[in-house]
């Protein structure tokens, strides 16, 4: 292990940073199924009621939110010959394959609450520790400003494909008749249980972290709370808390949305958002390339302004043409990655300002703090399932179907709300005050205090 400063730091091989990228594949997995699989498969398949679904994801999220910022402390803190995010990655690896096993393979009709609810806290708790991990070896393996963008656009687009092949794994399940949606939510658990240790091993093998300078981070509240007060860090949390809560609305009223309101069945549904993830890949790298051109916060303000008016208008199609649907959803999904990857690249960004100023690498904690504003968006995008129960809506309706003011209450809560959000994202970013030449001068003094130290 060795310092690589900004100047001299290599430019990854696209062989390294899809090693690096690989564990994305299965941790995609669980961010789809967190948001819009489970909460829908617990409340039909298993049979909880749609607010009981609710309140105990709501519940089991805010609990997790209180962890990030240990889990961030304590790899600010970390030091071993094995780098200081690696050993969090590999501890990740084995509590994510039994919390996998058990939520989607093992779990049976007539399952109580407190069965969620547990494996579920468990499941989040090895989420955090392994999502952070990467996440903050991804800040350190590549610290130039345009190199960073490319490093999460490579994590980015692994993250989507990992989306697709679980989305996909249920159809074929169903198309091909080798059983009904249940037997295909177990097969992608078993998919995630495979996956984990093969994805997370060869990264372990094939990518180096590297190691920066930077004094040991005091655990402190009034420190931590500092960070609130960064023009800097309070524009990204606004803005990643708005992101969060927009495509969280969409992935937990997706199936009622075009099932009740436009007449598709769940595996045409289902193939919507394959679709929309599809095109999210293959817009990710304009908007990497973009971002290098304009600025990430540029070029985020802008991703988010189509999102919003592309999705809004997708949404808009009337039903009884699924080839239409489904071309209208894939335009609308082109910008849906440049939010992901470009805000966790300019917290990294951002942890590099707070190196400079303070002297103390919080990296680990910045990141945490990302991660929960994004789980709080998460939080937030499960109120409409409360709002429909308080509407009388019901995910599986009787002979008489759903109410008008339900199936009205579904189609503000699933059009209107996610386009404003993302619109209101684009405005909170206007002065974003880290600008990519602000950085470099960041990078460059940096540079030179760490070649003092090692001299």
């Amino acid at each position: 292990m060795s310092t690589v400063a900004a100047s001299t730091a290599p430019r990854r091989s696209n062989a390294v940073l899809a090693a690096f990228s690989g564990p994305c594949l299965p941790l995609a997995a669980f961010g789809v199924a967190l948001p819009v699989t489970l909460p829908e498969f617990y409340a039909t398949f298993v049979g909880l009621e749609l607010g009981v679904v609710a309140a105990v994801f709501m519940a089991v999220r805010l609990i997790d939110i209180v962890f990030d910022p240990f889990i961030g402390w304590g790899m600010d803190r970390t030091k071993t010959r094995f780098g200081r995010y690696r050993p969090w990655m590999a501890l990740s690896t084995p509590m994510l394959m039994l919390a996998a096993f058990m939520m989607f393979v093992v779990v049976q009709p007539g399952a109580p609450a407190v069965y969620l609810f547990g494996w579920l806290l468990f499941l989040y708790l090895g989420f955090s520790i392994g999502t952070l991990g990467q996440l903050g070896w991804a800040a350190v393996l590549a610290p130039q400003y345009d190199q960073r963008s490319r490093v999460y656009g490579w994590w980015q687009v692994f993250n989507i494909i990992g989306v697709v092949l679980i989305l996909v794994l249920p159809t074929i399940v169903v198309k091909t008749g080798v059983g009904d949606y249940a037997a295909g939510v177990r097969i992608m658990g078993w998919a995630i249980v495979i996956a984990l240790p093969v994805t997370i091993g060869l990264a372990m093998v094939a990518v180096p972290e590297p190691v920066t300078k930077g004094d040991q981070p005091h655990g402190s509240l009034k420190a931590y709370l500092s960070l609130l007060g960064q023009k800097t860090v309070r524009k990204l949390l606004i803005a990643d808390l708005l992101l969060g809560v927009a495509p969280g609305i969409t992935g937990s009223l997706l199936f009622f949305f075009f099932g009740q309101i436009r007449g598709y069945d769940h595996t045409q549904a289902g193939l919507f958002m394959l679709v929309y993830f599809v095109a999210g890949l293959c817009g990710a790298p304009f908007w990497a390339w973009f971002a290098t051109r304009v600025g990430k916060d540029r070029g985020l303000a802008v991703a988010s302004i189509v999102s919003a008016v592309l999705y809004v208008g997708a949404t808009l199609v009337p039903g009884g043409n699924f080839a239409l649907t489904a071309v209208v959803m894939f335009i609308a999904g082109l910008p849906y990655a440049a939010g992901l990857f470009l805000t966790r690249a300019m917290m990294a960004d951002a942890g590099d300002e707070e190196r400079f100023e303070t002297g103390v690498d919080r990296t680990g904690l910045m990141l945490s703090i990302l991660s929960a504003t994004t789980k709080i968006g998460h939080v937030v995008a499960l109120i409409p399932y409360l709002i429909l129960q308080w509407v009388g809506f019901r995910a599986v309706p009787g002979a008489t179907g759903n109410s008008e003011t339900a199936l009205i209450t579904l189609q503000v809560l699933f059009i209107a709300v996610p386009g404003v959000l993302l619109a209101l994202a684009a405005v909170t970013l206007k002065n974003y005050p880290l600008t990519a030449e602000r950085h470099d001068a960041i990078r460059k003094a940096l540079d030179q205090r760490d070649a003092e130290v090692r001299a």
